[in-house]
C-alpha cells in the first residue's frame, strides 16, 4: 500500500479508537453533571432527546443511571459467592447503563419501536429509563420528576410498587432517597451550565 494512503488510514483508526474509548469508559467525575457532559460531549444531546421524548427531566434520568451503573457501559450485577469465596451465578441478567433486565428491555424495544437499541449504548439506555418512568406515570400515577418514587418503581417493578413491596426494605428506601438527593444536586448543577451546553453543541457532540 502506498505510504500516502497509510497516514489517512492511521488517522482514521486513531479517531475511531478514541471515539470508541469515549463511548465505553465512564466519566471522570460522576458527581458533577456539568463535568459529565463536558467529558462525554455526545451525552447531553442523548439526555435532551430522552427528556423531550418521555417527560422525565435530565437530572432524574442521570441520577437513576448513576445509581444503577455509575455510568459503566457493560455493568453487571456482582456474582454471588459460594462458601464465601467461590464466584457463583449472577442474581439476574441485568446489564448496561440502566441495568435493565433482558425481558424488560425487549418489552421496551417492542413498545417504543426501538428494535436496534442496545443496553450498553448510553442514548438507548437513557431513552429506556425515560420510557420506564413514563410507564410508572401511567400505571402507578407517579409524577415524572418524583425521583424518589420513580426509583422505587424502577427497582421493584410496577406490580411490586403497586403492592408496596418496598415498604419493608429500609435499605431500598435509603437508596431511593439518595437518588432523589442526587437528582436535586444534578438539577442545581445543570442550571449553571445548560445554557452553555445548548450554545456549545457542535458536530462533534453527536459522536
Amino acid at each position: 500500500m502506498p505510504a500516502s494512503r497509510l497516514l489517512p488510514l492511521s488517522v482514521a483508526f486513531l479517531i475511531a479508537l478514541a471515539l470508541g474509548g469515549c463511548a465505553t469508559s465512564p466519566p471522570k467525575d460522576v458527581n458533577n453533571i456539568c463535568g459529565i457532559f463536558d467529558d462525554k460531549r455526545g451525552w447531553y444531546a442523548d439526555a435532551r432527546d430522552a427528556e423531550k421524548a418521555w417527560g422525565t427531566s435530565i437530572p432524574v434520568l442521570m441520577a437513576i443511571v448513576h445509581q444503577e451503573s455509575r455510568f459503566v457501559a457493560n455493568a453487571k450485577p456482582p456474582r454471588k459467592k459460594i462458601l464465601g469465596f467461590i464466584p457463583g451465578p449472577r442474581p439476574s441478567d441485568s446489564y448496561g447503563y440502566s441495568q435493565a433486565l433482558e425481558s424488560t428491555w425487549e418489552g421496551y424495544q417492542r413498545s417504543a419501536g426501538r428494535y436496534g437499541a442496545d443496553r450498553d449504548d448510553f442514548g438507548d439506555a437513557l431513552d429506556f429509563v425515560g420510557w420506564y418512568n413514563h410507564q410508572s406515570y401511567r400505571r402507578n400515577g407517579i409524577a415524572k420528576n418524583d425521583a424518589y418514587r420513580l426509583y422505587l418503581a424502577y427497582h421493584e417493578g410496577h406490580g411490586g410498587y403497586e403492592r408496596g413491596t418496598y415498604g419493608s426494605k429500609d435499605w431500598l428506601l435509603a437508596v431511593a432517597r439518595k437518588v432523589s438527593d442526587r437528582s436535586a444536586l444534578y438539577d442545581r448543577q445543570l442550571g449553571g451550565c445548560r445554557a452553555e451546553l445548548e450554545k456549545g453543541r457542535g458536530w462533534f457532540d453527536w459522536f
